[in-house]
């Protein structure tokens, strides 16, 4: 009997032990970002969001789900390089938030241009020991494929997107060229006007 009590104890203790690992576990990066993939395409195909008068309401909720994935913090500090250091906590603070709304922007106007067409999630690298992560997927067209690198950087058990390659073209290899220039032309206050008035343009479409 009490061979039989303590194998159960056991038997109990063992099923805890793997659910708590379970739980703490993170998802594979291409089960992570397609989860987010999939719940943007899912707003963007709701007939009832489609509508004219509900645009600002169906941008939210992708704003959301984007902001939920994507490190914009990280991917500040990739776009700005060494500029970043030289800036003060508050003028980091105002890049972050205006660069994050434009990302969110210029990512969401892209995707919604396919809406209707397959997201296929073709292949998943992982990097740095298992902490960083590419995974490859492609927008298949009637006339082509629109390949879509997400780079990913696993963060307190989450993976969270710091970059994304549209057709080899990297957004923050991008904005960092743009942005570089800039300052080093002008000023980094000059960029930040540049980069609302940017935004004003993306958001008006």
């Amino acid at each position: 009997m009490e061979i039989r009590k303590a194998f159960l104890l056991y038997f109990i203790s063992l099923c805890i032990l793997v659910i708590s690992s379970g739980a703490k576990a993170a998802p594979v990066p291409t089960v992570a970002i397609s989860g987010t993939i999939n719940s943007i395409l899912d707003t963007l195909r709701d007939k009832e969001l489609s509508q004219p008068s509900k645009k600002i309401e169906r941008r939210e909720k992708i704003g959301i789900l984007i902001r939920d994935r994507f490190d914009f913090k990280e991917m500040s500090k990739r776009s700005l390089a060494r500029h970043w250091k030289k800036i003060s906590p508050d003028d980091q603070k105002q890049f972050v938030s205006i660069f994050s709304d434009l990302l969110e922007a210029s990512y969401t106007g892209k995707i919604e241009k396919y809406t209707d067409e397959k997201v296929t999630y073709d292949k998943e690298k992982l990097k740095g020991k298992g902490k960083y992560a590419v995974v490859s997927t492609s927008i298949v067209t009637k006339s082509v494929n629109i390949p879509i690198d997400y780079k990913l950087k696993l963060k307190n058990d989450k993976w969270w997107v710091y970059d994304v390659v549209i057709e080899g073209v990297s957004f923050v290899s991008t904005y960092r060229s743009q942005y570089n220039k800039i300052i080093i032309k002008e000023s980094f206050a000059k960029l930040i006007e540049k980069m609302k008035t940017q935004l004003d343009k993306v958001n008006a479409l």
